[in-house]
């Protein structure tokens, strides 16, 4: 039985009081509502998409799509006048016989992988699944402005998308809601005509929806800190004459990558310091990447590992020695990323920088370095948006403490068992640059 997932895309955004609807803003390089088709697109659980949009906005829709490689859509369909409306327009669109369909809002771009697949096991059981979170707050009940009555908190909760139904009873309620324009929901529908039993999926507190301008800041924040793993499934087989230049390729992650990308026939370029190549001077970066080129006439992919590691207060400290910091940590990678362009517009390549787990928060004694890989996340991000356009693909891998010689320089022995390996790191690495990922942040952890 096909999956369908429809997204609802046609609201007029009046109450987010802007001159465009809310699904167009964009959060992290992305609109909102691309990054809602993201989740559904990658989702192994949706079969196709129903896009369902303001007939007005119908062009930057389109646009969208042109832009992107989604494979999943098979229709964009003019919304109605209300949301129950639009999701009929949607359900009527569908001509199977029977059918499972994922009804999701635009506006929910946290929506997990996790939250479809469960509502898609649900499906098996249930003819009507809702997603729901428990409340965190006491909800009061009033009449005439003063409070009539407290339900208990424990049998209350949130209710989000999608919300998902086997086709035919979600059509039904449709049916018999036909001149009913009350209700703002479809499992409304289902349990006020008492059509079916509606099993709650549990839901996620990031899976906010976006209404106000307000929530604009929140989602910024969400998305400047969320984070996914590596595509495991991907094989570095196919890494097979790939041309890989790795900065910082002597030592630790990044010897690692190298030594991986040989081992699976990709034919990789090491360039540090100690092998002339200083990343913080643009022209020895420029040069180096020209001298492959010439070799190979193509790069595939480019990776920065290169990283330094310095303790002290600020106040502490040589000037000198924190612009080095920066240079190192930050800038260097401004040098790889503005270099390796023209070469990677050629092969619709990649670019993999690395940070830290600092990103998050600023570490004293590490103000420098923290900051600058915050600063990393914020350039990964940007840069997303703007290499779109040329298909080159940028991320950021986030590798949990790893066994590296700069860590061990920097914090001495440790513990054995409580460091990540860097060739896991390495494997992780070379995956996510043969992946069709973008713009994110990619955490490697210790199973």
């Amino acid at each position: 039985m096909k999956n369908y997932g429809i997204i609802l895309a046609s609201g007029t955004g009046s109450r987010y009081g802007s001159e465009i609807p809310k699904q167009f803003v964009k959060i992290a390089g992305k609109t909102v509502m691309e990054h809602t088709l993201d989740v559904f697109e990658k989702s192994v659980k949706i079969d196709e998409i129903i896009l369902v949009v303001t007939p007005a906005y119908r062009h930057i829709v389109e646009s969208i799509l042109l832009k992107n490689r989604y494979k999943k859509i098979s229709k964009i369909l003019n919304g109605g006048e209300t949301r129950k409306d639009s999701s009929s327009i949607a359900l009527n669109s569908i001509s199977d016989h029977e059918a499972n369909v994922i009804i999701h809002d635009c506006a929910r771009p946290f929506l997990s992988e996790r939250v479809i697949d469960d509502c898609a096991e649900a499906l098996k059981r249930y003819d009507a699944v809702d997603v729901a979170i428990p409340s965190a707050d006491t909800i009061i009940k009033i009449k005439n402005s003063e409070i009539a009555e407290i339900p208990n908190r424990a049998e209350l909760m949130r209710g989000q998308t999608p919300q998902c139904f086997k086709l035919s009873l979600i059509k039904k309620a449709h049916r018999l809601a036909e001149n009913d324009n009350s209700f703002t929901d479809d499992c409304g529908l289902i349990v006020k005509y008492n059509l079916a039993k509606v099993y709650v999926v549990e839901g996620e507190v990031e899976n906010i929806k976006i209404t106000y301008p307000s929530d604009i800041f929140l989602a910024d924040r969400l998305f400047q800190i969320k984070s996914i793993e590596a595509p495991h499934a991907l094989s570095l087989e196919n890494l097979q004459n790939k041309v890989i230049v790795v900065f910082g390729g002597t030592s630790g992650i990044g010897k690692c990558i190298c030594a991986q990308g040989e081992e699976n026939k990709a034919r990789v370029f090491s360039a540090s310091d100690s092998l002339g190549c200083d990343i913080t001077d643009y022209q020895q970066v420029c040069n180096f990447l020209a001298n492959v080129y010439k070799q190979c006439g193509r790069i595939d992919y480019v990776v920065n590992s290169a990283g330094i590691l310095r303790m002290g207060k600020l106040i502490d400290r040589d000037i000198e020695d924190i612009r080095r910091d920066v240079e190192i940590n930050y800038l260097g990678s401004i040098n790889i990323v503005k270099a390796a362009m023209p070469y990677l517009q050629q092969s619709q390549g990649g670019i993999l920088l690395f940070t830290s787990s600092s990103y998050t928060r600023g570490r004293s004694l590490y103000s420098t370095y923290s900051s600058a890989k915050a600063g990393i996340v914020n350039l990964t991000q940007a840069l997303a948006e703007e290499l779109a356009s040329d298909k080159i693909r940028i991320n950021v891998i986030n590798p949990e403490r790893t066994a590296t010689p700069m860590r061990l320089k920097a914090f001495g022995q440790e513990p054995e068992g409580s460091l990540l390996s860097p060739e896991i790191v390495a494997a992780a690495s070379l995956k996510t640059l043969l992946s069709d990922i973008t713009g994110q942040v990619i955490d490697v952890r210790r199973k």
